[in-house]
């Protein structure tokens, strides 16, 4: 069993509109916008990190907004809702909020002794907002939220599957531990973790595959310290026999990328160097930051991508 995961470090969606996502995640929900770059494989395409002052793992979404794309399709196979922690007896006044911005599919509902709120995003993206106790993780207090009712970051992901066996053994290979279990869904939580702790696994034997497009979550990574445990971790998940990616550079943390039995992609990150290693604390998210080997066609890519009002 490994021990050097410590939660989640970060989910990376995709969406159709880069303003409108920026919109959402900065004005609706209150998060900080604290890495504009963009996407290492398509540099047409924006990268854009939202989440507390300073990015730290377990608080940070991510998308890839690539221009008009397609709606996904909900089914198996896929992280189908992303939770969120707020304090608790606060869900009255996201409920409110939520409301009075229009945002869609607001729900209540309980799941494992939780008082939840879900909702969608612009492109029909699933997220929840549960409210946790004791939840020492400070939201960000520079956006429209109040401090005593913002996100502190995640409280874990959903994955859909049709069969639980597989994914559920490579949870615990990971370090999670089975807990609850609740309709057809079984909670995994990642003892002494980082606060974004749970997985949760909800079985859909019948369920359609899952397509992806605007409002799919691309990839869910999980946070190691360091470049040493990472590579521990490779090792370990490629003797027992999972394809894992060489470590790639992604600037502020190594990653390395393998897709789970259910049909997640899986991304196993470091916490270093950081979000703060190209810019300041009090400007991160400012600027457009680009990867060196994109340095030279800067004005290119500046000419290409949409302007961001923030």
């Amino acid at each position: 069993m490994l021990t050097q995961i410590k939660g989640l470090h970060h989910v990376t969606s995709m969406a159709a509109d880069a303003q409108e996502n920026n919109d959402f995640f900065t004005k609706t929900l209150g998060l900080r916008r604290v890495k504009k770059t963009v996407n290492f494989d398509a540099p047409d395409v924006y990268h854009l990190y939202y989440g507390d002052e300073v990015g730290n793992a377990g608080t940070i979404m991510t998308y890839f907004p690539f221009a008009n794309m397609g709606k996904g399709k909900r089914g198996a196979g896929e992280v189908a809702e992303t939770v969120f922690s707020i304090p608790r007896g606060t869900l009255p006044y996201w409920q409110e909020r939520l409301s009075k911005l229009g945002v869609g599919n607001l729900e209540t509902y309980d799941l494992f002794g939780e008082k939840r709120l879900r909702f969608a995003g612009p492109d029909g993206d699933g997220f929840a907002l549960a409210e946790v106790d004791g939840d020492e993780r400070a939201p960000f207090d520079g956006g429209p939220v109040p401090v005593a009712d913002g996100i502190h970051g995640f409280r874990g992901v959903t994955m859909r599957l049709r069969d639980e066996g597989a994914s559920a053994e490579l949870l615990k290979f990971m370090g999670y531990e089975a807990i609850d279990k609740q309709g057809e869904m079984v909670r995994y939580v990642k003892p002494g973790g980082n606060g974004a702790d749970y997985v949760d696994l909800e079985v859909l034997p019948g369920a359609a595959p899952a397509m992806q497009g605007a409002g799919s979550v691309h990839h869910v990574a999980f946070a190691v310290e360091d470049r040493a445990a990472q590579l521990e971790v490779r090792k370990a998940l490629m003797d027992t026999g999972y394809n894992v990616t060489p470590v790639i550079d992604r600037d502020y943390f190594w990653a390395i990328y393998f897709r789970t039995p259910g049909g997640v992609l899986f991304e196993i990150a470091t916490n270093e160097p950081g979000f703060a290693r190209d810019e300041d604390t009090a400007n991160l998210g400012s600027a457009l930051k680009l990867p060196t080997r994109y340095q030279q066609y800067r004005s290119q890519i500046e000419a290409h991508l949409p302007a961001i009002k923030d």
